[in-house]
């Protein structure tokens, strides 16, 4: 083992790294605002547009996420939709997660007492201000502890954006590990990079447990 490279490892690790919150970051955006748009679509009051968002969602749910990376990256050119290996990672990732995001939200949203929505709507409210104003900040309280569980899901599966060649961590990692076949010392590193962005969430999503755990809800 020559652990003083380590030295030389470090700094191209951290830029993978980089790579891998970026991912992350963008997945957590994307994925949320498209989750909303399932749970909503879910709870529509019209019977076809609730089955059909529940199956995507199920169908969705149902594939591999390195399969809809897959599919986005490898598949989409044949129908004239090109993306970048970051972009296709990205987007299947975020796509991906949109439906276990949209579950969390809706779960949330109908933990809410249905009292809430007919006293908002006695004072005048309007189906959209009663889910905005009423609804949405109950429903999230609820949604947080999953959903920030749901995040560290999202960075461990940044790594498979590797498998498409986009450099994030594991990538750099593979590539480091390949040219100087010390595997012990460079993959040690990946998972202790993994354990440092990890760890930290996983702390998080305990403290908003206890917070706004199901025996806080009134």
């Amino acid at each position: 083992m020559r652990w003083s490279d380590i030295v030389e490892f470090v700094p191209i690790l951290l830029q993978g790294a980089g790579i891998t919150i970026f991912i992350t970051l963008s997945c957590l955006i994307l994925s949320t605002a498209l989750g909303l748009v399932w749970a909503l679509l879910k709870m529509s009051r019209h019977a076809s547009v609730k089955r059909a968002a529940t199956t995507v969602i199920n169908v969705v749910r149902g594939l591999p996420m390195i399969v809809l990376l897959f599919y986005i990256y490898f598949v989409f050119p044949a129908i004239h939709v090109q993306m970048s290996a970051l972009q296709a990672s990205i987007v299947g990732l975020a796509f991906g997660y949109s439906t276990y995001v949209a579950e969390i939200i809706r779960s949330g949203i109908e933990s809410v007492d249905q009292g809430q929505y007919e006293a908002a709507q006695s004072i005048g409210m309007g189906r959209i201000k009663t889910m905005t104003r009423v609804i949405l900040p109950q429903a999230i309280k609820v949604a947080l502890p999953p959903y920030s569980n749901t995040l560290v899901s999202m960075l461990k599966d940044s790594s498979l954006a590797s498998t498409i060649t986009v450099a994030e961590m594991t990538r750099q990692g593979t590539l480091i590990a390949a040219a100087t076949f010390q595997n012990l010392e460079v993959y040690t590193l990946v998972a202790i990079g993994y354990l440092a962005m990890s760890l930290p969430l996983m702390s998080l999503t305990k403290m908003l447990e206890r917070r706004f755990g199901k025996h806080k809800v009134k």
